[in-house]
């Protein structure tokens, strides 16, 4: 039976593909985290091993679908290589069903981040820059990152807004 979760993950593959990102089979890791969770999906969601909630140490989200990409940004000195998961892959990994994606740093600072813009399809939750994990004086452990030299649409004041530093915390939203 198909059915609408079903599209949404075959839309969710396609834009992956259609972006360079190799998926590979992956699925919601049952254990809970074995090292310090670095982040926490709550809200609409199926896939859950914490509660109410999806948490993940480092070795939990090196573990699912990973993408890399270089790209110049606009807090940085040259061309950076940004290693994590694509947002698109995490979120069907824990089975979300909403529309927008709330994103909060360590410091409580959010921001929406709407599914339905096509650029939300290249964001990447980066966990390495240029092979190194990040610190949270360097922006770390998670930021949200888009490849910005790719495209002109990644180079607005809207995309930086959503390229969230030191991310703890993922909520997804009707």
């Amino acid at each position: 039976m198909i059915t609408r979760a079903s599209f949404r993950v075959v839309g969710v593959v396609a834009a992956l593909l259609a972006f360079g990102v190799v998926v590979r089979a992956a699925e919601m890791p049952s254990a809970s985290p074995e090292g310090d969770v670095i982040l926490t999906v709550t809200g609409l969601i199926g896939e859950k091993n914490a509660g109410e909630a999806a948490a993940f140490d480092r070795a939990m989200l090196e573990s699912l679908p990973t993408e890399r990409f270089s790209t110049n940004t606009i807090w940085t000195e040259g061309e950076q290589s940004f290693t994590g998961v694509p947002l698109t892959a995490l979120l069907t990994i824990v089975g979300a069903e909403g529309r927008v994606v709330r994103a909060t740093a360590l410091n409580d600072y959010a921001v929406d981040i709407p599914m339905s813009d096509p650029t939300s399809q290249s964001a990447l939750i980066a966990y390495e820059v240029n092979g190194q994990p990040m610190s949270i004086r360097e922006k770390g452990p998670l930021w949200i990152v888009y490849p910005y030299d790719a495209d002109n649409r990644f180079q607005t004041e809207t995309l930086y807004s959503r390229s969230i530093w030191q991310l703890n915390r993922i909520e997804v939203l009707e």
